[in-house]
């Protein structure tokens, strides 16, 4: 049978499947196939065909029984071997345990010794831990029938038949039912177990032993020769020897008395050869350490598509890691065999997709030889793809992770860090952030010794998150930020290798031993304050081993467990520097990404730590580092085209086009082709169609230019007819061969013109032979190509309308038309109260402090300031402070954003208009408001008229139009109230006679509203929906109008109205309220109840405030919605009278 350890270097998934011949030793590539092929020519030993069967889920459980078996037997050994002394007449009762179920536990060496040797080939899945298992099993099954055939025969086998013989004849008879069993089982799950034993294996084993056994015996003899000479005999020799190895029998009784001396070290020896050979017959396949440069290109490609996933990605090419490809080879599994053990470390490199399939061949690969698999440093989605391949997670720590949009020293949590970062200026330190590839040679070679004459301890730490190849040229996008003195002596270096394309990852950190305090801070601050330049967006710094103890221990009540394990921990800090490194990251208030480690099995965590010890330079190793390999000119230039080419290929971007648009298309190639460009720049201006619709017959005569979309081509041979639209007119144009040549002719016409497109025409006016009025062309020109057809014919979908707005608008020119009413409308507002003498301000959009109305806001963060900011929900604010500096009246009209919900009526997104007047009041603030409606509505439909619903004819929601010139009704909110429900409804009234008028109507109720409140919730629901003429309704409850001024004669109401028309509010207005220290009492209840929960409560505004006690004059301040005002005039819904009405995204 091929060796497992022969060829290895020519692993299936390391090498390019079209240049090196797959390990006909490995499994297949796919992993539900049986393949059976001959070992290749190179391999050692008899060519065999080897067949691989991948286990199944029952299989694999079945292991992972037998493996946790056979571990917790070997530790039970231990320490029934280590408790030897306190002497036993019985055996006892774990040994009775485990020979039920054919396990050798017993206090002998011998029996620690093969259950160590047989555990370790199982956590391996040797097959030689599997045949061991059989053998005991085989072995138990025997004595279980032989047993059974002296009962048969000659009667009890025992010296008599109760107390312990009892038990021992029950175990012997009934283990052969276990025994049968698990052959079974280890017949059926011998898939899970294709690990082959290392080449020379045996011969390993054998030669070991002899020498081991040959040094005990010689030591034994000698030892013996020098106290007595007598007792040199070689009966006393073997007799020593083998109560060495664990016999009891005849041969080694002992002959004459042996010092003690003598018996204890042949035991040493005897042991060690013991351990040494379990060692050396178990060990693994040598790594293919099938690094090549062709697979360092091809995983860099990998990285440059998905490199943005994991910010330990980079490391993968360490060139001391081999690596294991999927089959479609967009993923890939980075790792180095140590101590046994294949580790990997990060999530894999490549396509998410193809990670399971990543995975699976390099658990199978490391499972042929002999490998337990790990990995290190995982991130949670790489942990979930672990997860679902059968590995065990394990929580390892956390990773800091900053980012630079988010880092500002001028913060008070930062203090720690901004000091230091004082500190290191004042000592006169400047620093430099540079890719390596712009750093001149001799200074990077300079760079790279410091950082090696800096480095504490003899060896370099780090695997997972550390590169291990400063200054390599395929590095050139490391990143490397220096602090240098004036004099230019550098005293301090951090070097962050890449993390996609906007992150980078530390690799090395060092500082100089006289460097000034803070040198480390300077450094970190200064990649923060100036990676953006660089295009960096996120940086990982170190990682936290066990974070989570750390910071459970600082919390008020830890357990005593949880204060141990942190001081335990502190305690290796001296050590490993595990809680100096969360500290020293901690203070940069990094975001904290959880790393796991994953296992193939619980029993395999210690040998895998112990290799990610060794992998991490924790543990000393005897062997040297290995040079580290460099990239030949070739791939060096490969690597750097890779770096150089686009992140995203643009053509890959493009859409799907439909046969139409790539018929479009084509006409464009071939425009240009003949030197036409289908979007011309600089073309001269021509009339559009309207004048023509009502140009009078006598008239149309004479030369046009004018510009126009096509709806259709007709082409008849000899004249092409094009009937252009512009909105809601058409005009035909008619071209004629006769009367065009050259690149004007027909034929370059029918070839390039499609519905849709953007036509400039000039000829003079006429009529075709039927007589229909049209332009007769004596030249054209395309002035915008459309891609796509423009659906003139049908165009219904109210969803697709609205995605596609532009083409709704050249479709349904009615749709346009409402929007140059809007215009009209604003035209007419802003003309208003400018004729009035109102100044038009603008207040910003960004506030810190939201406020001006009870509504949630929208909400951002200021990158440059470094402060969260609230989209504005209503200038009132503002407006007030301007007022009382001095500048009204004043208005502003602009955009206003709340974060609720979208109808009818209401968009997140709106047009408002606030108007203030000093020494006004919300009385005549309601003059001026009738005012401006009516002025709006007579700049739409010619006179005051309104489009109302009156409810008269067949349908109840027709509009017509109404006359509203006359004054509108003022009704007081408490007699409207009481009118809907039918009696008096006052302030005073006892509430839960409130609370039941408001159930009665079905109105809603929530906790922490008082009278006021429901009193407008009755408003809302029954009068404002009620409400068809202009009515303005005023004097409403104090509680729900906290910038509002107190009624001059009714307490408890403020001076305020709202206006409805049409069952719709439209506008509202005040007298505002000046006395600073009333408008502070209430700002601080709605931030009362904003602390409480209430998303629309406003929150103190402290520079209004401090702006109101400078004093504030006598003031009317209204609102109108101009979206609701056109909504209105025209008799549509809010998104007919919007140019871009929100749709959500297409998923």
């Amino acid at each position: 049978m091929c060796d497992a350890g022969a060829g290895s270097a020519e692993v299936l998934s390391v090498s390019d499947p079209s240049t090196t011949e797959r390990d006909p030793r490995m499994p297949s590539t796919s992993l539900l196939r049986r393949t059976t092929e001959p070992c290749p020519p190179h391999a050692a030993g008899t060519t065999e065909d080897v067949a691989v069967r991948d286990s199944t889920p029952r299989q694999e459980r079945f292991a992972r029984v037998l493996v946790w078996t056979y571990a917790v037997a070997t530790v039970t050994t231990a320490f029934l071997w280590m408790f030897e002394h306190w002497g036993r007449r019985h055996v006892s009762w774990p040994e009775l345990v485990f020979s039920f179920v054919n396990v050798p536990v017993s206090n002998s060496a011998v029996s620690l010794v093969v259950l160590a040797l047989v555990t370790r080939a199982l956590v391996g899945r040797k097959r030689l831990g599997l045949v061991g298992v059989a053998f005991f099993q085989a072995f138990g099954l025997l004595g279980g029938l032989q047993v059974a055939s002296f009962f048969l025969t000659e009667g009890s086998p025992y010296p008599s038949w109760h107390g312990w013989w009892l038990v021992l004849g029950f175990l012997d008879l009934g283990a052969i039912v276990p025994a049968v069993v698990v052959l079974w089982f280890c017949w059926r799950s011998r898939a899970a177990f294709p690990g082959r034993l290392r080449q020379g294996s045996w011969t390993t084993l054998v030669g070991t032993l002899v020498i081991g056994v040959g040094l005990a015996v010689l030591t034994t003899w000698g030892l013996l020769t020098w106290f007595d000479r007598d007792a040199g005999d070689p009966a006393v020799v073997r007799s020593v020897v083998l109560r060495a190895l664990g016999f009891t029998g005849t041969w080694a009784q002992a002959v004459v008395p042996v010092p003690q001396l003598v018996s204890q070290l042949a035991g040493i020896i005897v042991g060690a050869t013991l351990v040494v050979a379990v060692v050396l017959f178990t060990r693994s396949s040598r790594d293919s350490k099938a690094w090549t440069q062709d697979h360092e290109v091809e995983l860099r490609s990998l990285l440059r598509e998905y490199g943005e996933r994991d910010s330990l990605g980079y490391f993968a090419t360490r060139r001391d890691k081999s690596l294991v490809f999927s089959e479609d080879r967009r993923a890939a599994v980075a790792y180095d065999v140590v101590g046994g053990v294949a580790l990997a470390s990060g999530d894999p490199v490549g396509d998410p997709a193809a990670w399971t399939d990543a995975i699976h061949r390099w658990k199978a690969q490391s499972r042929w030889y002999g490998w337990v698999p790990a990995i290190l440093g995982v991130s949670e989605d790489g942990a979930r793809a672990y997860l679902a391949a059968g590995f065990d997670v394990v929580a390892l720590g956390d990773e800091a992770i900053l980012h630079t949009d988010a880092f500002h020293l001028d913060t008070t949590t930062m203090t720690p860090v901004r000091r230091a970062v004082q500190h290191a200026r004042r000592s006169g330190l400047v620093t430099q952030i540079r890719r390596q590839q712009d750093i001149a040679p001799v200074e990077l070679a300079e760079l790279c010794a410091m950082a090696d004459a800096w480095r504490e301890g003899g060896t370099e730490r780090g695997f997972s998150m550390a590169l291990d190849r400063r200054g390599d040229p395929a590095d050139g996008r490391t990143v490397w930020v220096t602090a240098h003195d004036a004099d230019g002596k550098c005293f301090g270096l951090l070097s962050f290798v890449p993390w996609g394309a906007s992150g980078v990852s530390l690799d090395t950190m060092r500082r100089h031993p006289q460097a000034p305090n803070g040198t480390i801070e300077l450094l970190v601050a200064t990649l923060m304050e100036c990676g953006p330049d660089l295009g960096i967006r996120r940086v990982s710094l170190n990682f936290a081993f066990l974070r989570g103890v750390f910071v459970d221990a600082e919390r008020l009540g830890a357990s005593t467990l949880t204060r141990l394990n942190s001081s335990v921990l502190g305690g290796l800090d001296r050590f490993f520097q595990l809680e100096r490194l969360y500290r020293s990251n901690e203070k940069y208030r990094p975001t904290w990404v959880p790393r796991y480690v994953c296992v193939d099995s619980r029993v395999s965590l210690p040998q895998a730590l112990v290799a990610m010890g060794l992998a991490e330079g924790f543990i000393p190793t005897l062997f040297g580092t290995p040079q580290v390999p460099q990239l030949d000119a070739e791939h060096l230039a490969r690597v750097r085209e890779l770096e150089s080419r686009p992140l995203v290929d643009a053509a890959s971007l493009a859409p799907r086009r439909g046969d139409q648009t790539r018929v479009r298309l084509a006409r464009v190639e071939a425009m240009r082709a003949r030197g036409v460009d289908p979007y011309p720049v600089g073309v001269a201006p021509a009339e559009g169609l309207a004048r023509f619709a009502t140009l009078p017959a006598e008239d149309w005569h004479g030369k046009v230019r004018l510009c126009g979309r096509i709806r259709t081509v007709r082409d008849h041979g000899g004249v092409v007819f094009a009937q252009l639209v512009d909105g809601t007119h058409t005009l035909q144009a008619v071209l004629e061969r006769q009367a065009l040549t050259g690149e004007q002719a027909v034929p370059a016409f029918t070839h390039s013109a499609d519905g849709g497109d953007l036509l400039v025409v000039e000829g003079t006016l006429g009529h075709s032979r039927t007589g229909t009025p049209s332009v007769l062309v004596t030249g054209w020109r395309l002035v915008a190509k459309a891609l796509h057809p423009v659906p003139f014919e049908a165009f219904t979908d109210p969803e697709a309308r609205l995605r596609r707005r532009a083409t709704d608008l050249i479709v349904h020119p009615e749709v346009a038309q409402r929007l140059r009413v809007r215009s009209a409308v604003v035209a007419s507002l802003r003309r208003t109260l400018t004729d009035a003498g109102y100044l038009e301000v603008e207040t910003p959009i960004l506030h810190t402090v939201h406020g001006g109305a009870s509504a949630r806001p929208f909400r951002t963060y200021s990158n440059a300031f470094g402060v969260d900011l609230a989209m504005r929900i209503a200038p009132e604010l503002y407006l007030k402070r301007l007022v009382v500096a001095g500048m009204g009246p004043l208005f502003e009209m602009g955009r206003n954003f709340r974060n609720e919900g979208a109808d009818a009526t209401h968009n997140p997104e709106f047009t408002s208009l606030e108007a203030y007047e000093p020494f006004g009041d919300y009385t005549t603030m309601r003059h001026l408001t009738e005012r401006l409606v009516t002025e709006a509505a007579t700049a739409v439909h010619g006179a005051p008229l309104l489009p109302l619903r009156t409810g008269r004819g067949a349908d109840p929601e027709a509009r017509e139009l109404v006359d509203v010139s006359g004054p509108w009704p003022v009704l007081p909110v408490l007699e409207a109230v009481s009118r809907a429900v039918g009696r008096e409804v006052t302030l005073d009234m006892d509430f839960e006679t409130l609370l039941d008028i408001a159930r009665r109507h079905e109105v809603a109720v929530h906790d922490g509203m008082g009278p006021g409140a429901v009193v407008e919730e009755l408003y809302a629901d029954l009068v404002e929906a009620a409400t068809v003429h202009p009515t303005f309704y005023v004097d409403f409850p104090v509680e729900t109008s906290p910038l509002t001024g107190a009624h001059r004669s009714k307490p408890g109401l403020v001076e305020r109205w709202d206006l409805v028309v049409d069952r719709m509010e439209l506008g509202t207005a005040y007298s505002e309220l000046t006395d600073p220290i009333e408008q502070r009492r209430r700002l601080t209840e709605q931030s009362l109840k904003a602390a409480l929960g209430d998303v629309e409560a406003m929150e103190v505004d402290e520079d209004f405030l401090r702006t109101l006690e400078i004093g504030m004059p006598p003031t009317g301040g209204l609102g109108i919605g101009v979206d609701r005002l056109a909504m209105l005039l025209l008799g549509t819904s809010i998104r007919g009278v919007l140019t871009f009405p929100f749709v959500r995204p297409a998923r």
